[in-house]
């Protein structure tokens, strides 16, 4: 299973909540989080990867 992680670089501006919103959601702090835990099912990691190139400051990583 791939993992997907939110870097305290984000700044919150919801590009990834748009692209991928059944991985990223704007938490209470109003930055990006995974909200399904760390951890991704196989069929979102190419949304997820396209969420994280949409990430104008780099905040997000897929392995």
């Amino acid at each position: 299973m791939a993992k997907a992680r939110v870097t305290e670089a984000c700044i919150g501006c919801g590009a990834c909540t748009g692209v991928c919103p059944e991985v990223f959601d704007l938490n209470a702090d109003g930055v990006a989080e995974n909200i399904l835990g760390e951890e991704i099912p196989e069929d979102l990691v190419d949304s997820a990867k396209e969420a994280a190139e949409t990430c104008p400051v780099s905040a997000i990583e897929v392995e």
